[in-house]
């Protein structure tokens, strides 16, 4: 994988510096630049052209949603991961609606936020879980006769991910065979299961079976 370039844009001085830290042992992050400010975030991207931008929002004096919005206009081929303190449900659907679909809270692991960067680097989706809950539980929170009206759609990767359960392929070896974390393959796994209305493996594999995912005719 190419080195990602990198901007911490978070208006708390520790906050950055607790970003250095974590990326400098990391050979395949590059920090090409910091801002408190939408301003000097501004000034950072035209100077140092960063593949990524670490960003929280959460400080209104510095930074604002609005501010990812313009840039994401600005440069819709620039990646955001957005790490924040913030779980505001508003707000959190306001960031995915921006195009942003790496979202972490500051209570994250190391590795998490490790994954999350790379992830966001390949244009995948990465979620912790408090964000990952609070997504689904708009996409559930329909009334029960429209979900079961029509199929439920999985997306390719999700097809994917299904087909390989099926097969019984290990999460390790999953995450190996896609280019993805362990974490990555967790958190679609999450995402299928609550999508299904399913709890078990077992019943990911039945639906695989019944829903012509997987041939077990050879």
């Amino acid at each position: 994988m190419s080195q990602v370039k990198a901007v911490i844009a978070d208006a708390q001085f520790l906050a950055r510096a607790g970003f250095r830290q974590l990326f400098s042992e990391n050979e395949q992050v590059s920090i090409v630049g910091e801002a408190a400010t939408a301003a000097q975030l501004d000034t950072v991207i035209d100077l140092q052209d960063p593949s990524l931008i670490v960003f929280d929002y959460y400080n209104t004096n510095h930074f604002s949603i609005d501010d990812l919005h313009r840039i994401r206009k600005q440069k819709p081929n620039l990646q955001f991961l957005v790490v924040t303190s913030d779980t505001s449900k508003a707000n959190i659907f306001r960031i995915l609606e921006s195009g942003v679909n790496s979202i972490l809270t500051k209570h994250c692991s190391r590795d998490e936020i490790i994954n999350a960067v790379h992830a966001a680097a390949r244009k995948e989706k990465f979620f912790c879980n408090t964000v990952l809950d609070i997504i689904l539980e708009k996409q559930l929170g329909k009334d029960e006769k429209e979900i079961n009206c029509a199929p439920t759609s999985l997306t390719n990767r999700e097809v994917e991910i299904v087909t390989l359960v099926a097969k019984g392929i290990s999460t390790r070896d999953m995450a190996d065979q896609l280019c993805l974390s362990t974490h990555t393959i967790y958190t679609h796994r999450k995402n299928i299961m609550k999508k299904l209305g399913i709890n078990s493996v077992s019943e990911l594999v039945l639906y695989a079976v019944n829903s012509g995912i997987v041939n077990t005719s050879n």
